[in-house]
């Protein structure tokens, strides 16, 4: 029988919820309205003065079309992270799920990597493929390719997809494992009995039975392709070559710290406001109709 907890007051839940409330307030609405209210405004570099403008920040990123190469940028990069780390957890976890012998020491090597911080792991992947002491640069020169991702805006993107893609792995993986772990066996052991292979087992029970989990695990890492890879694009690419890997989030700090046009910035801090306000409500319908079901 559930055990429920009763306030005979409201003052101790509010008292309990307040730190909460005051962190939320202070690190999330504050900034939120203070980038909605900088947006209508043209300030000065030195923030002494400021022009209203309304729209007209939002009108010039809709026709700049550095913005919408950017937002291009983000799109790609943001699709192919999360195909890599979704792509090679669900199959990482696939394998740990069989029964093997030192599977629980795979499952643990194989969440380390979550613990790096993003602009770690860039560091890690920056110095790997440094074009003048990197070990994987050097191996690839031997095998006759000249790897130059300081000028090639391909492997600019390759390199940033796939230093994004390597620290979310582990995440992904957990919630996989948990997913796989949870499917009946009994269900897979009578589709074995009736003669199906592993590949039409996992392609019409096993992944049909993982949505929910995938459909979670896409818009998280959606979200995380956008917001949280500034630290890797910063450390090995800065935005470039020419631009190729600019994606919103560096466009914010790009115009807003380097180029101290605030008003752009904050401009483009709303739009991406409103992109994740959307991820999130997607996220919270899509769970309210599997509870609902």
């Amino acid at each position: 029988m559930e055990k429920r907890v009763t306030f005979r007051g409201i003052w101790l839940p509010i008292l309990l919820v307040l730190p909460q409330i005051a962190v939320t307030a202070i690190f999330f609405f504050y900034p939120a309205g203070k980038a909605i209210w900088q947006s209508l405004f043209i300030p000065d570099p030195f923030g002494l003065s400021m022009q209203y403008v309304g729209l007209g920040n939002f009108r010039f990123l809709l026709s700049d079309p550095y913005y919408r190469a950017s937002f291009g940028t983000t799109l790609v990069f943001s699709a192919l992270v999360t195909l890599v780390s979704m792509g090679a957890a669900l199959f990482l976890a696939v394998l740990a799920d069989r029964l093997i012998r030192g599977s629980g020491v795979y499952r643990t090597l194989l969440i380390w990597p979550y613990a790096v911080a993003p602009a770690v792991a860039g560091v890690l992947w920056m110095f790997m493929f440094n074009t003048r002491v990197g070990v994987v640069s050097w191996y690839l020169g031997q095998l006759g390719y000249n790897w130059n991702h300081v000028l090639n805006p391909h492997e600019a993107m390759g390199l940033v997809v796939v230093a994004s893609a390597w620290g979310r792995i582990s995440y992904n993986f957990l919630f996989f494992l948990a997913g796989l772990q949870a499917i009946p066996h009994s269900v897979i052991e009578a589709a074995a009995i009736d003669g199906a292979r592993f590949w039409t087992r996992f392609r019409t029970i096993v992944f049909p039975l993982l949505s929910p989990t995938t459909f979670f695990l896409l818009v998280v890492n959606i979200v995380y392709a956008f917001f949280e890879t500034f630290g890797v694009i910063h450390t090995i690419t800065s935005g470039g070559p020419q631009q190729a890997t600019t994606t919103l989030v560096y466009k914010v700090y790009s115009d807003g710290f380097v180029g101290q046009d605030l008003g752009s910035s904050a401009a483009q801090s709303v739009i991406l406001l409103v992109v994740v306000s959307l991820l999130t409500v997607i996220q919270f319908r899509f769970i309210e109709r599997r509870v609902h079901y």
